[in-house]
């Protein structure tokens, strides 16, 4: 046996190869070797897989744009002065001799801020990759790029959402989720004055969802005076799994013990048929609303049932419509036109078949009205548990 062949000199060689990188991610770099073919093994066009990666990107993308934008709006701003008390004046009698007083705005106000990071991420190919690779193969790396900041941002709305930390941003502005049971006291709304500790995240006290849980949901959202207003919809976003239960509900029949539904579920416009022994009085819901799939409606709320909502939890918002200045959460961007939206930024090399290319993204989220939504676990007991949403 030569000395090349020993198993002393085997091991040697394999222990030097595992220091080598994996085939393909030389110093990260898509290279000439990296190319794809233009077939699958079973005889598949690459660009087909591609062009319908592309459309399962743009199917899911746009389901998260139009949930967030329900829930956002556009700003600026670090921070809004947002009143703490709605105008308690009224309408005085009026003299004969004199002039009616002054209206007074409220006077108290609470900062409200909003967090602000940037965020990227790059391509890189070699020119020879990119010389023999098809256009389709190229746009890839786009849109994957394109879902991520998607994912990022929508990710990053519900999860402010769905958590109650306060935290501070650049400018020492607090930056606030929805009223936790800290030391904020609400305004008052129409005589009802309201008192701290006052929470916005709940938990329901069973394992199941029941008509309790969404009606105390909905009563925490309007007694604040959200979504009562014509230009505004109460929306129930839930998880299939919460939504599936909440079509049982029946005005006057137990679903939980000692738990008797207030209203009916109606299946929406769009729901499959059924049949309905009874009439249905009023407006049925529509069967989509802002691109979003309504399931159908409890009382005043539309159910939109949603897999971006975590299993066990859910919210209702009011919503003044998509990028409405009066929705709950703000989407802060840079004040510089071009460092907003989704960027794609060219890389060192200019004149030459690009060899980098680097995909920015620089936004912050914050609560301006506390009151505007409310978040439930479903849980048998003990406090509310912050879901950790993928971003």
């Amino acid at each position: 046996m030569s000395a090349l062949t020993t198993p002393l000199y085997k091991a040697n060689s394999l222990e030097s190869l595992l220091h080598l990188p994996p085939f393909g991610a030389e110093g990260g770099y898509a290279t000439e070797g990296d190319v794809l073919v233009n077939v699958t093994a079973d005889g598949v066009d690459l660009n087909v897989i591609w062009a319908e990666v592309a459309a399962v990107v743009k199917s899911w993308n746009a389901e998260r744009s139009a949930l967030t934008n329900l829930l956002t709006f556009n700003t600026t701003n670090t921070a809004d002065a947002i009143p703490q008390s709605r105008s308690s004046d009224s309408f005085e009698e009026a003299s004969e001799y004199g002039e009616p007083e002054a209206i007074r705005p409220p006077s108290d106000h609470a900062l409200m801020g909003y967090t602000f990071k940037d965020y990227d991420k790059a391509s890189r190919w070699t020119w020879k990759f990119l010389r023999d690779s098809t256009a389709e193969q190229v746009r890839a790396v786009a849109n994957y790029a394109l879902d991520m900041d998607n994912r990022l941002t929508t990710g990053t709305i519900l999860q402010r959402l769905f958590d109650p930390t306060q935290v501070e941003n650049e400018w020492g502005h607090p930056v606030y989720g929805l009223y936790s049971g800290d030391t904020m006291v609400p305004p008052a709304y129409l005589g009802k004055d309201f008192s701290a500790p006052h929470s916005h995240y709940i938990v329901s006290e069973g394992e199941q969802i029941d008509s309790a849980d969404l009606e105390a949901a909905i009563r925490k959202v309007t007694e604040h005076g959200f979504g009562m207003e014509p230009n505004s919809r109460l929306l129930a976003l839930m998880n299939p799994a919460q939504a599936e239960a909440v079509s049982t509900f029946k005005a006057g029949q137990e679903n939980a013990t000692d738990i008797v539904a207030k209203h009916d579920y109606i299946p929406s416009a769009g729901a499959p048929a059924y049949l309905q022994p009874d009439n249905v009085i009023g407006q049925i819901a529509p069967a989509t609303y802002n691109g979003l799939t309504v399931q159908g409606s409890y009382g005043p709320v539309l159910v939109i049932q949603s897999d971006f909502v975590p299993e066990g939890y859910f919210t209702v918002v009011a919503t003044y419509g998509p990028n409405s200045s009066d929705n709950a959460i703000g989407f802060r961007e840079h004040v510089q036109r071009q460092y907003r939206g989704f960027r794609n930024i060219p890389g060192q090399v200019n004149g030459y078949p690009i060899q980098d290319a680097f995909f920015a993204r620089a936004f912050g989220v914050g609560v301006r009205r506390r009151g505007q939504a409310c978040v439930t676990q479903i849980k048998a007991s003990g406090s509310y548990d912050v879901p950790e949403i993928p971003r």
